[in-house]
């Protein structure tokens, strides 16, 4: 088998940003031996060969490129945290899945795989998540005003999310691909807008591109015909995703607004907007934004005492939440029909998981009035079990 250990080396040292000054004076050798090694005109002594390692973090086997079951070994863990990262549904409320013993099956992955991205992205997002469920938000406002702010003081002392930024700035660190500096760039935002650095959210915000710089934006006017009309799609599907979320975020977080008919009215605009890009009411991913939307309806309604319109709404969230239990897992792709996205398909598995406990953690969020109401319609039955 022909050794690989020169150019090993030189591939470790560019992933880590060193350059053979550096790893010369760490191992007490010469520049001269470091670039022999790297062009293959010679071997280091083995009795440096631990030395090596270790300074790059890696295996003996890694060093030497004898990498057996191990990449396997690694998808194997990642999948297990994506698994576990994608049950949770984007719900982390009471009754959520809970993350523990993922975020002490990546340490232990980490002590044997020290530098590998996918479990350092994925132990840095159990963290980021983990950190929410065990402390929350917990929002505070201030008096005068009917905006939601930051509980800064207890969010910085989250202890997950003081790790998971100190996981992300080593995975930076090791120059990584770009989908994990994105990953990485997105939650770390968050967790520094949450404790109160908002300059450093800020910073991190600014050196994306602009909206109109973006590939998904750019990329149906780069093609024409059906690749236009595909690329469109997409577009849309995106657009409408991040309109739901800030839209309906802007409502929940002041106060002023959520409490009023004008806030049901903008939500309620929001949900028009969407079915009528669906009118087949075929609506893919955007099942799982219109049952959100339908329920925070039913609620709002619901504590205003107008039960017939809670009810209608609930019963829109419930079907729109079957109808994403169904299409979600489902072994077949899913090609959407409607005019505006006909071009546009997804494969099985593509959707977020749905959260088994989907209604344990919904329920709660109701009146107990209101619950005896849906009690009566044996259709809901499933969401009291």
């Amino acid at each position: 088998m022909e050794i690989t250990i020169g150019k090993n080396i030189k591939d470790l040292r560019k992933r880590d940003n060193r350059t053979q000054e550096d790893l010369a004076k760490a191992l007490g050798v010469t520049c001269q031996a470091i670039s022999r090694w790297e062009a293959g005109g010679g071997y280091p002594d083995m009795e440096l060969v631990p030395a090596i390692a270790n300074y790059f973090h890696v295996s003996i086997d890694e060093l030497f490129g004898y990498h057996g079951d191990r990449e396997a070994q690694i998808q194997a863990i990642a999948d297990k945290a994506g698994a576990a990262l994608r049950a949770l549904g984007g719900f982390l409320g009471e009754g959520s899945g809970d993350l523990t013993d993922t975020v002490e099956m990546l340490r232990a992955a980490l002590e044997e795989f020290p530098n590998e991205p996918e479990l350092l992205i994925k132990q840095a997002e159990c963290l980021f998540y983990l950190g929410w469920q065990k402390h929350g938000l917990n929002p505070v406002k201030k008096e005068g005003s009917p905006y939601q702010y930051d509980d800064t003081e207890r969010n910085k002392e989250n202890v997950y999310w003081q790790e998971s930024l100190q996981v992300y700035d080593r995975l930076l660190h090791l120059n990584a691909e770009t989908k994990y500096r994105e990953a990485a760039h997105h939650n770390m935002l968050f967790m520094y807008k949450y404790r109160g650095e908002y300059e450093k959210a800020k910073a991190l915000a600014n050196e994306q591109p602009c909206l109109f710089s973006c590939k998904e934006v750019l990329l149906p006017y780069a093609t024409t015909g059906e690749e236009e009309a595909k690329y469109s799609g997409e577009l849309i599907l995106i657009l409408l995703s991040q309109l739901y979320g800030i839209m309906s975020r802007s409502v929940l977080t002041n106060s002023d607004i959520s409490s009023s008919e004008y806030g049901r009215e903008v939500l309620l605009t929001l949900i028009h907007l969407i079915e009528t890009v669906f009118p087949d009411g075929r609506c893919g991913r955007m099942h799982w934004d219109l049952r959100y939307l339908y329920l925070l309806l039913a609620m709002q309604e619901s504590r205003h005492g107008d039960y017939t319109k809670a009810l209608s709404y609930f019963e829109k969230g419930f079907d729109h939440h079957k109808e994403y239990c169904r299409i979600s897992t489902s072994q077949n792709d899913y090609n959407y029909s409607a005019p505006l996205v006909a071009k546009v398909s997804l494969a099985a598995g593509q959707f977020q998981e749905n959260p088994e406990n989907f209604w344990a953690i919904t329920m709660p969020q109701f009146s107990d009035e209101f619950k005896e109401e849906l009690k009566k319609n044996e259709k809901y039955k499933e969401c009291f079990q």
